[in-house]
């Protein structure tokens, strides 16, 4: 090998090995889009052509079932209509004219799947399959899913203009996830609803087989599959409070792939706390010194090549000259958390403001009494 060769490849090394988060190099999955982020910091760790724009599915029915319950009507019973009982694919079997507490429609839209159910919850809460889609595409919009357009509520083939991302999917899951009723949903294996016109009650397994056997750090997802966006899945999982989301689009292995990114990030990164929550220590203007204060903490994951890369640069307000001209609130300025060169966090920082002593009434008229008595005088 010539000399040139030598130090272009010693070049190409010394690239790669500077690059923070190359955990995803040893990854390969058979996705033709993908994703994993973290859940807190939205951080993305690996990525495959994750704004490609594609059919998604039934892993629509995550916007469905926030809708639903963000509706706050998920005690309501709702009213099957002949078209959601016929509707396509997947059911759950309703029946045209039964009632249903909407709760249940959203456990067997997100377990089982059912494109009856999606159908039923549309109705019920956008007014109409239209008024339902308007809703959805409002909800993408205030979620930032700038590649996503949706016109049904369950994912089927029927419209040329339902489609998204693996990156969007991943925003709307993270979204979704910071619901509790949703997450307890979403992380249900089995789930038992009455069944008014039988003796029995309906009982759901959840499709989603790294939830019920195959990885034991799922905390849940969507299935999703048509002729024409073919596998599609997005799940989640939680190791030691390391929370991952994870999307595949047309994924034919996709079991494999998720384990494969969820294991991958638990193998090379952490989560590391940057900045706590409380008093900024350190600080050397007179004016600020222990004086400033962050409300929350930050913590991202970084893997260990990536810790000494980090660094907070605090921007604070000029202080005032006097006492007139001191601030009426308290917020001093901002840090700015970095990794390498790239500002990944901006949070604000507070000034601690000296409250003056509250007196109660108890305090006022033994205030007026000693005044009067001159008991404040004479003891």
């Amino acid at each position: 090998m010539n000399r040139k060769w030598i130090i272009i490849l010693l070049i190409t090394a010394l690239m790669l090995y500077s690059v923070p988060g190359t955990a995803q190099a040893s990854i390969s999955v058979s996705a033709s889009s993908a994703i994993l982020i973290e859940q807190e910091s939205g951080r993305v760790l690996f990525e495959k052509d994750a704004h490609k724009v594609s059919r998604i599915a039934s892993i629509t029915k995550i916007m469905t079932a926030i809708l639903a319950i963000e509706s706050g009507k998920m005690n309501n019973m709702v009213k099957v209509s002949e078209k959601a009982a016929h509707a396509e694919g997947s059911s759950i079997y309703l029946k045209p004219g039964e009632k249903i507490k909407l709760e249940d429609l959203v456990y067997g839209l997100m377990l089982r799947s059912g494109n009856d159910a999606a159908v039923a919850i549309a109705e019920y809460v956008g007014g109409s399959l239209e008024g339902f889609a308007f809703l959805m595409n409002e909800k993408a919009r205030e979620i930032g899913m700038e590649n996503t357009n949706f016109a049904n509520p369950h994912g089927l083939d029927d419209h040329e203009n339902h489609v998204s991302t693996a990156y969007d999917m991943a925003l709307l899951t993270r979204y979704a996830m910071n619901n509790e009723y949703y997450k307890k949903i979403a992380g249900t294996k089995v789930h038992r609803a009455p069944n008014p016109t039988e003796s029995w009650d309906r009982v759901w397994k959840n499709k989603n087989r790294l939830l019920t056997e195959l990885y034991d750090h799922s905390t849940g997802g969507k299935t999703g599959y048509t002729k024409r966006a073919k596998r599609t899945l997005v799940s989640t999982a939680e190791k030691d409070g390391f929370e991952l989301i994870a999307v595949t689009l047309n994924a034919p292995d996709d079991w494999n792939d998720h384990i494969q990114m969820f294991e991958s990030a638990y193998d090379n990164y952490d989560i590391a706390e940057i900045l706590a929550k409380g008093k900024i220590k350190g600080i050397k203007d007179p004016y600020y010194k222990n004086m400033i204060y962050l409300d929350h903490s930050f913590d991202y994951p970084l893997t260990t090549e990536e810790e000494d890369l980090v660094r907070v640069e605090y921007k604070l307000k000029k202080a005032p000259k006097d006492e007139a001209d001191q601030r009426n609130d308290n917020l001093a300025g901002k840090a700015n958390v970095y990794l390498d060169e790239k500002k990944i966090a901006s949070l604000p920082v507070y000034y601690k403001m000296e409250k003056k002593k509250e007196h109660s009434l108890f305090d006022l008229f033994k205030n007026i009494f000693t005044s009067m008595t001159g008991m404040d005088q004479h003891g």
